[in-house]
């Protein structure tokens, strides 16, 4: 009874590093993030010799990689194309770092992505075509990199898309009316790319929107009426485009609207301060 005793207590010592094991594939592909990185420079590396489950930033249930958190770890070098082999992952952090390089393609094949914040590195190239593809992606946040060319088009695909941060790339091209697809999208920030073309009043029907960034760019035209439907709006950048015509009192007397920030240009645009809501700030831009 006793020898059975120290058996089943083996058995539940090592149970959790049994459990905590991925295969081969998704090793691999992590050992090519490591390596392509330059794993060795990061300020908390891996020890390749224990438990993929003990790595820091990386998060493992049942036996596959489901996060992968690297924020402001000093990683360089692009992201291997590999990382399309980790197919249960859901989150990707990777932040602050100097990443350089494509969005691989095989991002986009990853279908249980949630979140994917690669923000503040040095990537180039455009955005995935296929993005279009990650169908339960909530946050695609990008901000801060050298990324060019159009929104894909396909990124409107994806309702369950909520924040939409792209700013301070060198993105052109315009926004697509089948903007409205995006209904729960809460923040669209594309400040500070070189965007252009009207807005297309489908913006409007974004009820869900706190926050809409659309400064420095070269937009052009009125801002439409619809606006005024944006109710949960908190922020509304719009300084330093080629807008023009009058913007309507009932979208600066929105009841949640804490920012709101526009060209001081009397000849381009007219902003009525007689029925501004008192809770509003304004910011004059020279």
């Amino acid at each position: 009874m006793k020898k059975l005793a120290l058996t089943f207590a083996f058995l539940l010592a090592v149970l959790p590093i049994a459990y905590s094991q991925i295969s081969d594939l998704e090793k691999n592909a992590l050992l090519d993030l490591y390596k392509s990185t330059n794993g060795t420079t990061w300020n908390t590396n891996w020890d390749l010799t224990k438990d993929v489950a003990s790595w820091n930033g990386i998060t493992v249930e049942n036996n596959t990689v489901t996060e992968i958190n690297l924020s402001m770890n000093n990683l360089t070098g692009p992201i291997p194309a590999t990382i399309g082999n980790l197919k249960s992952l859901r989150h990707l952090n990777l932040g602050f770092n100097k990443i350089s390089g494509l969005i691989p393609t095989e991002l986009a094949t990853i279908e249980s992505l949630v979140t994917i914040q690669l923000f503040m590195n040095q990537l180039d190239g455009q955005i995935p075509s296929a993005i279009g593809n990650l169908k339960n992606l909530k946050e695609l946040v990008l901000f801060n990199n050298f990324i060019e060319g159009n929104i894909p088009e396909s990124i409107y695909d994806i309702k369950n898309l909520e924040v939409l941060h792209v700013s301070s790339n060198k993105l052109t091209g315009s926004i697509s009316p089948t903007i409205k697809n995006l209904s729960n999208l809460k923040t669209l920030s594309l400040f500070d790319n070189e965007m252009s073309g009207t807005l297309p009043n489908q913006i409007g029907s974004l009820v869900n929107l706190t926050e809409l960034s659309l400064a420095n760019n070269s937009f052009k035209g009125e801002i439409s009426i619809e606006f005024n439907q944006l109710a949960k709006l908190e922020t509304l950048l719009l300084f330093n485009n080629k807008f023009s015509g009058q913007i309507s009192p009932s979208i600066q007397k929105l009841p949640n609207l804490l920012n709101f920030e526009f060209n001081d240009n009397s000849n381009n645009m007219d902003v009525s301060y007689k029925d501004m809501n008192p809770i509003t700030q304004i910011t004059l831009i020279p």
